[in-house]
């Protein structure tokens, strides 16, 4: 049985290393042109070949986003940079823009294309339009239902593949098609630049009264009318392969190392254990706990089961949930005298109960009772930016493990 594939997000070649560490079959990325997401850091051609390369050594892929809807001063330079893009070995690029799409096939017609959630594809017509293209993916919009996407991989699955976000932040607006941003910042959504104004808390005037402003209340902090909670699809993943999805994408190219790591691992194992005994598949609740672990918004399972209600917002805050820490990753592990080299993300003190997990692997608790700075000195804390510093561990560490702790416990 083919596995579906999980593709996680890559805002930089560090993020890049760790999803595909923690379980990823395949990465997406924005170079420095043509893509969404001015906020991550985004690849120069230099380190999109050495994350190809990485990747590929692994068996791994790598998805370059080319997926702006670009006015014509933002086209000039793309058949050049798609050349290079074809060179250096990427897998596919992932376009929205009909204009976009034919000026990449035209000048590099072997290099496989996906449709962008961008692109808003909502039916099986459209779906058959790009296949008919050359299209090799459609990533469909997320305002579908799952109903909705059997009915697409029905009729067209067999020609083409579907691609769908499992997990992640939600737009308000109708597959990031939004123009709030444009309006109140001067940033543009559409090119990667959107400043989020559906998190913004909001009053209310009425007409004849300018000047005059209404709260919105839900309680003392007001409300947020329009800030989605996070998708997330964790408990459901026997019925996202059943329905004949070939792509399960993670949403964050702005996140964390953390995130990733924790995120990726937990819908890795998932899908793993399914495709042991689909039959008996049980989720293992653990998971979503482990997920709820990294910076999140309350979580909610989109459009998969039926229209998004009032009960996919969170009216409260537009704040995250953060239960816990990033403390440090693991660089190196004595097997003799059990002390491992560890890079500091986040203060700690010593004495602090920890956590540590790595791919595949469940977490396990450890009380730092010993911590040295890198020349052996014993240190009571680990707080200047990426400190290298050791503790000891029974259990054996492995170099990428990370070390988290609960943020009340400092």
């Amino acid at each position: 049985m083919d596995k579906i594939e999980l593709l996680a997000p890559a805002g930089d070649i560090n993020k890049l290393k760790t999803a595909i560490e923690y379980g990823a079959d395949a990465v997406y990325l924005g170079g420095e042109s043509f893509g969404l997401r001015k906020a991550s850091k985004n690849f120069t051609l230099d380190k999109i070949k050495e994350g190809a390369d990485f990747a590929h050594e692994r068996g791994k892929k790598i998805h370059v986003t080319l997926n702006i809807i670009p006015h014509n001063k933002d086209i000039v330079g793309l058949e050049e940079y798609v050349k290079d893009l074809e060179k250096i070995g990427v897998d596919a690029l992932i376009v929205a823009d009909p204009g976009m799409f034919m000026r990449i096939h035209e000048a590099a017609p072997k290099l496989p294309i996906h449709i962008s959630t961008q692109g808003s594809v909502t039916n099986s017509s459209t779906v058959s339009f790009w296949q008919k293209m050359g299209a090799q993916r459609v990533v469909l919009a997320r305002e579908l239902s799952l109903k909705e996407i059997k009915e697409i991989i029905g009729e067209c699955g067999n020609k083409i593949d579907i691609e769908t976000f499992a997990h992640g932040a939600m737009c308000m607006s109708y597959s990031g098609r939004c123009l709030l941003s444009n309006y109140m910042t001067g940033r543009d959504a559409n090119m990667g630049d959107c400043a989020q104004p559906c998190r913004y808390k909001y009053y209310l005037m009425e007409e004849k009264r300018p000047g005059e402003f209404f709260q919105l209340e839900e309680h003392d902090e007001g409300t947020f009318i329009m800030n989605s909670k996070d998708l997330c699809m964790i408990e459901h993943i026997p019925d996202l392969i059943e329905a004949g999805i070939k792509s399960l994408k993670i949403e964050g190219r702005v996140k964390s190392e953390y995130y990733l790591a924790t995120v990726v691992r937990s819908y890795r194992m998932a899908i793993d254990k399914y495709y042991e005994d689909p039959e008996n598949y049980k989720f293992d609740p653990y998971l979503l706990e482990e997920i709820k672990k990294v910076s999140h918004r309350d979580f909610t399972t989109g459009f998969f089961y039926n229209k998004a209600n009032e009960n996919s917002q969170v009216y409260e805050t537009n704040s995250y949930i953060r239960g816990y820490d990033f403390i440090g990753i693991v660089l190196d592990y004595d097997e003799n005298s059990k002390i491992a080299t560890v890079e500091e993300r986040s203060r700690v003190f010593k004495g602090t109960d920890v956590e540590i997990f790595g791919p595949g692997i469940k977490d396990f608790k450890l009380k730092l009772d010993y911590m040295t700075d890198e020349k052996d000195n014993e240190i009571d804390v680990a707080n200047k930016a990426k400190q290298i510093f050791k503790i000891k561990s029974q259990y054996p560490l492995k170099k990428g493990y990370l070390i988290r702790r609960r943020a009340d416990e400092e």
